[in-house]
């Protein structure tokens, strides 16, 4: 089992709940809690600089920000910049996040190992996740599952990906048209594009170009 758990939580009781839940139902007595992102990468940093490195990190999403300026403000920056240092370290999402797409983005553009949803159940997936981590899986929410099997996701491909960064710049149709053109994607007729965005407004339940935007950037998709 992990040896040394570095967990980031800003919300005191959150913190101590996965510390016991660590401790009582795992058996992992080395755990190190912080409530921010900038003393958790210290932490990590100082302990990779002494050859004594975290084998898991824990986090949440969201930190709420307070006096203290912060260079990270979020789980995901956290994660990024320790894992630039520490690629092999093993990492958990632990969040009240439970949409699929974004959870789904964390596995696939951060590679995270495991993600736990607050709730109810939490504590028990708490478990089976850190069980399943140092075990080598990959491990899914039951939410992302369900949704899987449901075929809820969005199933974006590149021609969606240039259609949304081109939306996000401001671009016009024929503009976005002339790219699709000079990276020899075909069709690229503007009743092409038309029909793409219309379709992406749909998938996101998107009101307007601005609020597909916003909602494709919350994601982290752009």
């Amino acid at each position: 089992m992990f040896s040394k758990v570095l967990v980031a939580e800003d919300y005191e009781i959150a913190n101590q709940g996965i510390v016991k839940v660590l401790n009582e139902r795992i058996g992992i007595y080395n755990v190190h809690e912080v409530k921010y992102c900038d003393d958790a990468y210290l932490k990590f940093r100082k302990a990779h600089q002494d050859n004594d490195p975290f084998e898991l990190l824990i986090t949440d999403l969201s930190f709420k920000k307070d006096h203290r300026k912060q260079k990270r403000n979020s789980g995901i920056e956290l994660i990024t910049d320790i894992c630039e240092i520490q690629p092999n370290i093993k990492t958990i999402v632990y969040s009240q996040e439970s949409r699929p797409d974004k959870i789904n983005m964390l596995f696939e553009k951060l590679n995270i190992n495991g993600y736990v949803c607050k709730g109810q159940e939490a504590i028990q997936e708490l478990v089976n996740c850190v069980c399943g981590v140092y075990a080598g899986k990959i491990v899914f929410p039951p939410i992302l599952n369900d949704a899987l099997r449901e075929d809820d996701m969005v199933d974006l491909d590149d021609i969606d990906m240039i259609l949304l960064e081109g939306l996000s710049k401001g671009f016009t149709k024929k503009e976005i048209r002339e790219e699709l053109k000079s990276q020899n994607i075909e069709p690229n007729g503007e009743s092409f594009i038309d029909k793409k965005v219309r379709k992406l407004f749909d998938d996101f339940k998107a009101k307007n170009t601005t609020h597909l935007v916003a909602i494709v950037k919350d994601l982290g998709l752009l």
